[in-house]
């Protein structure tokens, strides 16, 4: 009776040697790839953030072809050793790999449904900044302190993730600001709208409209402006310059600060006065 057991091939050095080649070959490939596209990107204007959403699925697709070819040319398998690979694979993420099988998974939910890109700003647990990378275990994130922050792509099966910008350049930027309740309100609407609609940072189309809306509290109010940045880097120069032209204004015509010390952490837009 011929024996019908199914065995993994045997690897030698050279197997070992040759698979570990075609992996740095596909590694030092894709970061040769990757710097031609973002050197493109930073170039390319408003497709920066278009030029950048390749290189995800690009990562991917060198990745699964490497592993393909080393089990199908190198270690030469046969579909019955795929399927007993299969099985120990199963078994090791039973037996402590899920949160990496988990990574990977992740990985190719965000690069193929796109929560969120390369270059897109988002909030993703406790950090927000800019995407600068999608890739196999993790997403990179800058965030506004220009900290680099690594967060598990299994995050997007466990927690909301908010994208300001979802693929493209331009960025709502919510702006506050408080003043007293005694202050000529009509006026500091006005000045905070010319502010908004002059500065070199502001982006208004029909489909990206800007407003000032005024909220009464019981001992200030609240002003708040959505303007949309025409290209989101620029998210804070926006807020700043926005801000303190708008101040500059309200002082020539008796418009004051509130008095009370507020914080308040609605959306994006955050002052303290």
């Amino acid at each position: 009776m011929a024996d019908t057991t199914l065995q993994l091939p045997v690897i030698d050095t050279g197997t070992i040697i040759s698979a570990l080649l075609v992996i740095f070959i596909a590694y030092l490939f894709i970061r040769l790839v990757t710097f031609i596209l973002i050197f493109i990107s930073e170039r390319a204007g408003q497709y920066r953030i278009t030029v950048k959403m390749v290189l995800p699925l690009l990562k991917f697709t060198i990745y699964g072809y490497t592993f393909y070819y080393i089990l199908a040319n190198i270690l030469k398998w046969e579909s019955s050793q795929l399927i007993l690979f299969g099985g120990l694979l199963g078994a090791g993420i039973g037996f402590g790999l899920k949160d990496l099988f988990a990574d990977v998974i992740g990985g190719i939910v965000i690069t193929f449904e796109k929560p969120y890109q390369v270059g897109d700003k988002i909030k993703m647990g406790d950090y927000y900044g800019e995407v600068v990378d999608i890739g196999i275990r993790a997403t990179k994130l800058v965030t506004p302190d220009d900290n680099l922050v690594s967060a598990p792509n299994y995050l997007i099966f466990a927690q909301a993730v908010a994208s300001a910008n979802a693929g493209v350049p331009e960025m709502m930027v919510v702006i506050d600001v408080f003043i007293d309740s005694d202050s000529d309100v009509a006026q500091a609407m006005k000045i905070l709208k010319e502010s908004v609609m002059t500065s070199k940072y502001v982006y208004v189309s029909r489909k990206r409209p800007f407003t000032v809306l005024l909220k009464d509290f019981p001992y200030y109010r609240r002003l708040r402006a959505k303007a949309y940045v025409n290209d989101l880097r620029y998210e804070f120069e926006f807020e700043s310059e926005v801000t303190r032209r708008a101040w500059s204004e309200f002082s020539k015509y008796g418009i004051e600060a509130s008095h009370l010390n507020i914080f308040e952490g609605e959306g994006q837009g955050k002052k303290s006065v």
